[in-house]
């Protein structure tokens, strides 16, 4: 934004002073005046020139949005019986940068599961006072070292290995389990499928808890879209949500930037003139 304030100032000065220059020839033909060139703002006038959705469109996105909800919620208690799929729905969800729209059902959710099978994902909605790192024990075997079979589950060590970043200073198992994840995902993501490999290579490049939710959300649409199992109507929530936070974001900046602009061209002119 600030780019394109800069060119727009740039530009005004520029008429500004040559203005300036014509109205003062007075003034000695050995002054010399500084000349700056900016590179164009790769944006161009795109906020200054945007035009948000009317009304009408807004309106029927939002009431698709709250329909998708509720439909949703449906599919989320659907799964109550069978926990590995509503994990992976809830983990969709969140990854979709969606779960601001069900927080209530997720926590409830997760505490029926938390309760009945005491499952790692706890540690990540607040249950870690409940939690011992020391479950994660049941994938050692007797020598202490992480058992050979987990190479053959990528899906699982992948999962292992998100929740590996969620330790804190002193939870050694966590450290070991990094570690082991880390190495064996290295060496077998060139022999994976899309969309797994891109899955793995993106954990790799940076795990889930160092991201920001929306850069998140918008590259994970493109993976989730490509799953074979993926939910029509959370997907189509997903882009929705997505595209309307985005107009949202637009018309912030588009009235920041001509606010602002505007008031350049107040001190400029008076400046000038």
């Amino acid at each position: 934004m600030f780019s394109i304030l800069r060119t727009h100032i740039h530009t005004y000065l520029s008429i500004g002073l040559s203005s300036e220059a014509n109205m003062s020839s007075h003034l000695s033909a050995d002054v010399k005046r500084a000349v700056v060139s900016y590179r164009p703002s790769i944006w161009g006038n795109s906020f200054l020139d945007y035009t948000p959705d009317d009304k009408i469109t807004l309106a029927y996105n939002r009431q698709q949005i709250e329909d998708l909800k509720v439909e949703l919620r449906r599919e989320l208690m659907a799964a109550a019986g069978k926990p590995s799929r509503q994990l992976n729905f809830i983990d969709s969800v969140e990854r979709l940068g969606l779960a601001y729209n069900f927080e209530k059902d997720i926590e409830e959710a997760l505490g029926h599961v938390y309760d009945k099978y005491y499952h790692h994902i706890g540690y990540k909605h607040g249950y870690k006072q409940y939690f011992m790192c020391d479950i994660f024990g049941k994938f050692k075997d007797e020598n202490g070292s992480f058992k050979e079979c987990l190479i053959n589950d990528v899906e699982g060590m992948l999962e292992l290995y998100e929740a590996a970043h969620t330790k804190v200073h002193g939870e050694g198992i966590l450290d070991e389990a990094l570690a082991f994840t880390t190495t064996h995902l290295n060496s077998l993501v060139e022999y994976l499928e899309y969309p797994l490999a891109v899955k793995v290579n993106k954990a790799l490049y940076r795990p889930i808890r160092k991201g920001l939710e929306r850069l998140e959300a918008k590259s994970y649409i493109s993976i989730y879209q490509d799953e074979a199992s993926h939910s029509k109507a959370l997907l189509e929530l997903a882009k929705l949500d997505f595209n309307l936070l985005q107009s949202l974001h637009k018309k912030e900046l588009s009235h920041i930037t001509r606010l602002v602009v505007e008031r350049f061209r107040f001190l400029l002119k008076a400046a000038l003139f």
